[in-house]
């Protein structure tokens, strides 16, 4: 099974870690909050984080040169297998975010991905989310290719 090359996360999408992110490496996305992701109280919708955070995983992905697509076609997928959450302050209409992601844990066939959301440097949410690579047809788990679980073991520092 061939999979595209990967690339070293674009400097301009490094950011810190910060306390409670273990990471040695993590990728920064900016979201802007729209009116369709606000609540009739004009702050986002719970969910909507959701999409967010999904959103800086496919990128992650791909800034290491994984494109989601490539890896169907190749017989791998990324499920979600678990969500922890903690919504510590809302973000509003028109706020700029930084969906910061970075690999917690890993093993042969799953990993978890720690991801934050900040506005400036205030921490809004903080995630785990615990995916599993499987075969998108078949629906069931496999080993993740080595090239794939090789950088992703490399991203985690000397203490991953």
């Amino acid at each position: 099974m061939k999979i595209h090359g990967h690339k070293p996360i674009p400097a301009d999408m490094r950011a810190r870690s910060g306390s409670g992110m273990p990471p040695a490496a993590m990728a920064r996305l900016a979201v802007r909050v729209y009116y369709e992701d606000t609540d009739a109280a004009g702050i986002v919708y719970y969910a909507n984080y959701l999409r967010f955070i999904e959103r800086g995983r496919t990128e992650f992905l791909r800034a290491l040169g994984h494109d989601q697509n490539v890896l169907m076609q190749e017989g791998i997928a990324f499920a979600v297998r678990s969500v922890s959450v903690e919504f510590l302050k809302p973000a509003k209409l028109d706020d700029l975010l930084a969906v910061e992601t970075g690999v917690a844990s890993l093993g042969r066939a799953q990993l978890t991905f720690a991801q934050r959301i900040l506005r400036g440097t205030e921490l809004l949410l903080d995630a785990e989310i615990r995916v599993v690579c499987i075969d998108p047809v078949r629906g069931k788990p496999v080993g993740m290719p080595e090239d794939i679980h090789e950088r992703m073991s490399s991203l985690m520092g000397p203490s991953g």
